[in-house]
């Protein structure tokens, strides 16, 4: 189904683009927030849920552990690929079929009857998401006209915020009334409205650059690799022959990999982009502050509900601040970067994270919100606001500006693979056995040591930014997602031209040819 030629609109006879305030503009927005909600709402939500559905499935903390690590094994494996697809393909129809692929995934994850159904069904999800999450923004960048782009981008990240600062206090609301379930099924009515939607009202883009072959093998081997890492660190506790054996060939096929990618004429991760020593130190900061906070929040929201006694609810609520400051304050955040350069951001920020983690050392048994969680997530807030924007701006800076989106995906795809190790390996590093989530006291006794790793993850970030972090960004990297509190990875921006402008109709996966 095509949408209908309109003057002011890609095809049309006016000037190339929908005029936002027209009410095709309003449609279009609606859709990419509804989309992106979907994505965004999933790194916030299932957290909370964990121990409802370690409860009614019989399962031990492995599962809960692959609840969150079969998605992001996925989503990191795929995105850049999920980019390029709607480049070549039409950016509407890619994210339509993502949207719908999410849909199907999240049904299945609702209906699942056991845990292995639910292991697999997030694994479905998660190519559903990196399909859907380069897309939304790259609608607007194909189908607004260029006057009114960067206003969109900005209601689009800012309505993204709001979704995500109330993703957990609404997660905590269905597990503690009509289950953990709907933290899942609420994805199927949103999508509902979506696809029809963008299929009556988001005209189709496509980048007239795009072309040469798809990296299916290199996003192949990358995804197995970190699913053998992750599935031999879940499982380490047993140290068998199948472990092992996964140890093993996690590592082999990461070197082969690295081989591919350096031997393809259009790879999907080019070794020329790490040229850039600025880049490189970029992501090695978030390789360390993204697999801390992956850790955190998955510990966290297990400690509070575990340990302390608090409902589903109040965990997800307990959330609130961090999203909040994040929300309120990057905007301000992103211009303190761009005066200061980004050494001192990248530097601070991590260590009063850190400060944070360490202020969660207090919350055990009986823990008092005011007094105790609430001090923890408001500095973890301040450190992430310091932090977030900064970093991005800074990898968007480090590179051509024509290569900016490519850019901002590896740095993406990278915090996400940093997260889902993290929550592969710190149980195992604090001593969590299978069944400790069901031990109030075993648990909190491994909390301490986790949070300590976690910590010094954040200072290990603060030691790469401040040792290798050197030119400032310019003003015209500034990014134009500025609102933005999603924790999982940093928001994916849209390629732009030289001089900083965002290039007409490019999308937040750019493939264009390297240029070294």
């Amino acid at each position: 189904m095509t949408a209908p030629t309109e003057p002011g609109t890609p095809g049309g006879p006016g000037a190339p683009g929908v005029v936002l305030a027209s009410a095709r503009g309003r449609w279009i927005l609606l859709t990419t927030v509804l989309g992106s909600s979907m994505a965004m709402l999933d790194s916030t939500v299932v957290n909370v849920a964990l121990p409802r559905i370690g409860e009614d499935l019989g399962a031990d903390l492995a599962v809960l552990q692959w609840t969150v690590n079969a998605y992001l094994v996925t989503l990191a494996g795929l995105i850049l690929v999920g980019g390029a697809l709607g480049d070549r393909f039409g950016r509407r129809r890619i994210f339509v079929l993502g949207v719908m692929w999410f849909a199907v995934g999240s049904l299945l994850c609702g209906i699942a009857p056991n845990a292995g159904v639910l292991v697999a069904a997030r694994a479905l999800q998660g190519v559903g998401g990196a399909l859907l999450t380069p897309g939304s923004l790259a609608l607007i960048q194909g189908s607004i006209r260029a006057e009114d782009r960067s206003r969109a981008v900005g209601l689009w990240s800012g309505m993204g915020g709001v979704g995500a600062a109330v993703g957990p206090f609404l997660g905590g609301w269905l597990v503690d009334g009509p289950g953990w379930r709907w933290v899942f099924l609420l994805n199927v009515p949103l999508a509902a409205v979506c696809v029809p939607v963008a299929l009556r009202h988001v005209p189709e883009s496509r980048d007239p650059q795009a072309h040469g072959k798809f990296d299916v093998a290199g996003a192949a081997l990358g995804a197995a690799s970190l699913a053998l890492i992750t599935y031999a660190l879940i499982e380490a506790h047993s140290a068998t022959a199948p472990v092992v054996a996964a140890a093993v060939g996690g590592v082999l096929l990461g070197g082969a990999f690295i081989w591919l990618e350096r031997r393809r004429a259009e790879p999907m991760l080019p070794p020329a982009i790490f040229r850039s020593r600025q880049f490189t130190a970029v992501n090695l900061v978030t390789l360390c502050v993204y697999a801390a906070i992956g850790g955190f929040f998955f510990l966290v929201v297990l400690q509070l509900q575990v340990v302390s006694g608090y409902s589903a609810l109040a965990a997800g609520a307990a959330m609130l601040p961090t999203t909040a400051l994040m929300l309120l304050l990057s905007a301000r955040s992103g211009e303190l970067g761009e005066r200061i350069g980004p050494r001192i951001p990248l530097t601070v920020g991590p260590l009063v994270c850190a400060a944070g983690t360490l202020l969660m050392l207090r919350v055990g048994p009986d823990a008092s919100y005011a007094g105790d969680v609430l001090p923890a997530m408001a500095v973890m807030g301040l450190g992430l606001v310091i932090l977030v924007a900064p970093l991005t701006a800074t990898v968007l800076a480090s590179v051509d500006p024509g290569r900016a989106g490519l850019a901002s995906g590896i740095n993406n795809a990278a915090a996400r693979a940093a997260g889902l190790l993290a929550v592969a390996a710190l149980p195992l590093l604090a001593g969590m056995g299978p069944e400790s989530y069901r031990s109030a006291a075993q648990f909190d006794a491994a909390f301490g040591p986790a949070m300590l790793w976690c910590a010094g993850a954040f200072v290990a970030g603060a030691v790469v930014g401040w040792a290798t972090v050197r030119s400032p960004a310019p003003g015209a990297c500034h990014p134009e997602c500025q609102t933005h509190c999603a924790v999982a990875a940093p928001p994916l921006e849209p390629p732009r031209e030289a001089g900083g402008r965002p290039r007409e109709g490019a999308g937040p996966a750019d493939r264009g040819p390297d240029r070294g």
